[in-house]
């Protein structure tokens, strides 16, 4: 299953930065490719994967309606969390979110945008809320910024999104028994 996912990883780092998509060939076979694999362990493991990969969506499509997220980003998030189930979702998601914001940093640097960037982040979160959510994404959603805003500034987020993933399976492959609460817990004592 390892290797699996990380094809389907670095197919999606590919794709995500040459292209600036990723094709649905690739993120709904590498779904379907999880869940079979996932129906090999039993029931238990098929159930693990369709838990894992509903996670996967059902955070990411939110950002998705207000124009965050590509499409392609939101099934990849899926596929990744059919591979890893529920349990490790979650730190493939911590991993996702510090991988994505360095790389929105990078990017506002490279471009010299913190102003133009605080303006965008100012005006999402004054209209945040019913007019956030008033419908599909881009023109006309009511969303102040989305990714089709002419001139915004976007990172591939598949690469975040397949890092995590990665990550998490490295993680969890060196130590089975591992649990990121347990070990933020123990830091906490």
């Amino acid at each position: 299953m390892g290797l699996a996912l990380f094809g389907a990883a670095g197919a999606a780092i590919w794709f995500d930065v040459r292209e600036r998509r990723i094709p649905n060939a690739l993120t709904l076979g590498a779904l379907l490719v999880a869940v079979a694999l996932r129906a090999t362990l039993g029931l238990d493991g098929l159930a693990a994967g369709l838990a894992g990969a509903a996670i996967g969506f059902g955070l990411a499509i939110p950002f998705f309606l207000v124009g965050g997220l590509g499409g392609g980003d939101v099934k990849l998030l899926a596929a990744m969390g059919a591979f890893l189930g529920p349990g490790q979702i979650w730190f493939a998601l911590l991993i996702m979110a510090l991988v994505g914001g360095l790389m929105a940093v990078i990017v506002i640097a490279k471009n010299r945008a913190f102003r133009h960037t605080a303006a965008n982040l100012h005006a999402i979160f004054t209209t945040f809320g019913a007019r956030t959510f008033t419908g599909w994404k881009g023109e006309g959603s009511g969303a102040a910024v989305t990714l089709e805003t002419p001139g915004v500034l976007t990172v591939p987020y598949g690469v975040a999104i397949a890092a995590g993933a990665i990550g998490a399976w490295l993680a969890y492959g060196l130590d089975p028994n591992w649990s990121l609460t347990a070990t933020l817990s123990g830091w906490l004592q």
